[in-house]
């Protein structure tokens, strides 16, 4: 069984997050094009969030910490936030021990159920 992708660009609304992957390890010198790039996205998109794609970063070190802060202080100035997509376990580890708290896609482990969907539960049993 095959499955052909619909012809044309998948369907976006002006609510869906944009999206930006950084890949890293990302240089002093790129940070104030990628906080442009922030803000432009926030312009353009009005869900106010830009999603950060964060898997290709590499390990997480005090200059990702600096980079995801630079990027967050952008979108609120903007008038926004940015959510984390994948971050490594050291990274969100590392953010929380600098204090600084950033929203988080969440990602259904293996396994486990997709958010708003709920296990069959056999007739007299209660809901958990």
């Amino acid at each position: 069984m095959s499955y052909a992708r619909p012809p044309g660009l998948p369907i976006v609304d002006a609510m869906t997050p944009a999206v930006l992957v950084l890949v890293g390890p990302v240089t002093r010198d790129e940070v104030t094009g990628l906080s442009d790039e922030v803000r432009a996205l926030l312009r353009t998109n009005r869900a106010g969030v830009v999603v950060c794609d964060v898997a290709g970063l590499g390990p997480p070190g005090l200059g990702t910490v600096e980079l995801l802060a630079r990027l967050q202080l952008a979108a609120r100035r903007a008038g926004g936030g940015i959510r984390l997509r994948d971050p490594d376990p050291g990274l969100h580890a590392l953010l929380d021990l600098v204090g600084l708290r950033f929203e988080v896609e969440r990602q259904s482990e293996q396994g486990e159920p997709a958010l708003g969907v709920e296990e069959e539960v056999e007739p007299g049993e209660p809901a958990v």
